[in-house]
């Protein structure tokens, strides 16, 4: 019952942080600076972390970083390979926005998967997880559909990626009954779109943000989606 409610709040926040984005889409470039920042600020303040603590002696430190600068350069090549063999540009930037809500929608589904096994440690563990998780999921939203329509889709389009991204960490959470991920696999899964989410938000949101518009209010909103996410789950794991 209590993961059930859990799972019902990841899939509202979701939904509420791309309708924001949807209603708010006017605004996008500062809404684009304050997700690169958001996206940024869960890879270095969240998945790194997360990572490593995972990793324990399994993995050195320097085997997990690399693990995070090699996935990057494999999200560079799957970036710049559709680009380049798409037919026309357009088909270029729905490949792209694919490519990148896919990623965000993985990754709220490998969020209730620490939902749930967190809950199996202990339920202690399993709040401050959920607690992490929530913070962020409204940040989620939001970067999904902003990545689907910076990359030309249709408000339809993103709806449909938004909905999948809501719905992610509910099948997540719902998974952990019926299977044990190892410690180790999920240590290299996390450090692996901690490389992914930096591309996305160095490499993609954050160029995009300020294209054609001042870059002083897109750089306060990118601090503040960094400065954000650190007071999320900084307050999370108190």
């Amino acid at each position: 019952m209590l993961l059930a409610i859990i799972g019902a709040a990841a899939f509202g926040a979701t939904l509420l942080g791309g309708l924001f984005a949807l209603r708010f889409s006017d605004k996008l470039h500062l809404v684009l600076g304050f997700s690169a920042g958001a996206v940024i600020g869960v890879a270095f303040f969240d998945l790194l972390p997360e990572a490593i603590s995972l990793g324990g002696t399994q993995f050195e430190v320097s085997a997990i970083t690399s693990i995070v600068a090699l996935a990057f350069l494999v999200y560079l090549f799957l970036d710049r390979f559709v680009m380049l063999h798409a037919h026309t540009e357009e088909d270029g930037h729905g490949h792209s926005a694919a490519l990148g809500a896919g990623s965000l929608s993985i990754h709220s589904f490998l969020d209730g998967l620490g939902i749930g096994f967190a809950f199996q440690v202990s339920p202690a563990v399993g709040f401050i997880v959920a607690a992490a998780v929530l913070t962020h999921d409204f940040s989620d939203g939001i970067n999904t559909v902003n990545l689907v329509l910076k990359n030309g889709g249709s408000r339809k389009d993103a709806f449909r990626w938004l909905l999948a991204d809501a719905v992610a960490p509910v099948l997540g959470i719902v998974a952990t009954f019926f299977f044990a991920l190892p410690t180790a696999a999920l240590a290299v899964i996390l450090a692996s779109f901690c490389g992914f989410f930096i591309y996305i938000g160095a490499s993609d949101l954050l160029p995009e943000s300020h294209h054609r518009h001042p870059t002083i209010w897109t750089t306060i909103a990118t601090a503040l989606g960094i400065l954000t996410l650190y007071v999320a789950v900084s307050f999370a794991h108190f």
